[in-house]
């Protein structure tokens, strides 16, 4: 198997190139590995679909306002793009135009110093008005995904996020529960789902296209993620008790899975962190999640060949021909699939 069997035609009219004007509102489309059925549904019906006893897992990361326009003083434009962050890392920032150390950039009232290239097209920067992060915080605009092909307007500061996000550090949503509404929340806990979450801060890395030929030859990205305690027992729990994980995303998936090794030398009794730079593929034997709920991703994505690793490649492949044949939408703010 080769990174190529991973590509398909995406026509531009089936990109979902905005969210649907009421968050919830999009398709869902079921596939049922045992029965290698496939179903039509809605988001907003995810609860009649899951069993009372499921621990659905959900990745709380908050997306930061990353993309900002600065200015050197030779009136030269640079774009910069605050990574997402890991731990025990100073802020780094993409930025795109010709730098050197020590080069002064300024935008909205503040002056940023270049303190340091630690590696191509990556810089650290210090702020003379105090934090990075805070300036970027309050001037910034949304980093919504490239392949929109439009700047971030103003609905996306709310819709390039989900309702629960809590502690700040992504520079892409979790894409999988933008369609999650608390309307939809309650209706699963009244069924007697569980309820769990995670942290893990999703980075650039994940928008980018394998390169390579071979699985062997790909250097995955890294992203930070934590899972508490609590979160840790919930799982624990749920896998004694012989009820389901249902993994919202592949970001939880690739948490879950990182941490799985060691979630099990802990006896599930502590806080797991690290940095998940594990690679999913079709072959790779899944410990913890036993349903995923997730977008329909880009051709030669590393999410892709993770979801084709879960779903099975031919199984899944038939799903995206009926979701095309179907006219569901794809990306970031599209449709999602349910696979159990």
């Amino acid at each position: 198997m080769r990174v190529s069997d991973f590509d398909y035609v995406l026509p531009e009219d089936r990109i979902a190139y905005y969210p649907p004007t009421e968050r919830g509102t999009t398709r869902l489309l079921v596939l049922d590995r045992a029965k290698g059925e496939i179903g039509h549904s809605t988001y907003a019906s995810l609860d009649t679909r899951l069993q009372p006893g499921d621990l659905l897992v959900l990745n709380n990361s908050r997306v930061i306002t990353a993309r900002l326009m600065a200015r050197k003083s030779t009136g030269a434009r640079i774009e910069l793009m605050l990574l997402e962050k890991h731990q025990g890392e100073q802020e780094l920032a993409l930025y795109r135009g010709r730098l050197r150390k020590g080069d002064r950039l300024l935008t909205n009232g503040s002056e940023l110093v270049v303190e340091e290239l630690p590696d191509d097209g990556v810089a650290r920067l210090s702020c003379s008005t105090g934090s990075v992060s805070a300036l970027f915080g309050e001037h910034g605009a949304v980093p919504i995904p490239p392949y929109l092909k439009r700047d971030a307007e103003a609905l996306d500061r709310e819709r390039y996020q989900t309702v629960f996000a809590e502690p700040p550090g992504s520079v892409a949503a979790p894409t999988a529960s933008l369609n999650i509404t608390d309307d939809l929340l309650q209706r699963l806990r009244a069924k007697g789902v569980e309820i769990a979450q995670i942290t893990l801060h999703v980075g650039l890395g994940t928008f980018l296209p394998i390169r390579s030929e071979t699985f062997e030859e790909h250097v995955m990205h890294r992203e930070f993620y934590r899972i508490s305690a609590q979160t840790a027992m919930q799982i624990s729990k749920a896998k004694e008790a012989g009820r389901r994980v249902v993994a919202v995303g592949t970001t939880v998936t690739r948490a879950l899975e990182h941490a799985s090794s060691r979630l099990v030398e802990t006896g599930f009794q502590e806080e797991v962190s690290g940095e998940a730079d594990i690679f999913i593929y079709p072959g790779y034997r899944f410990r913890i999640i036993d349903v995923l709920l997730t977008n329909f991703h880009a051709p030669r994505s590393t999410v892709l060949m993770l979801t084709a690793a879960f779903a099975g490649t031919e199984l899944l492949q038939r799903a995206y021909q009926e979701a095309l044949d179907n006219g569901y939408r794809f990306l970031s703010y599209g449709d999602s699939m349910l696979i159990l």
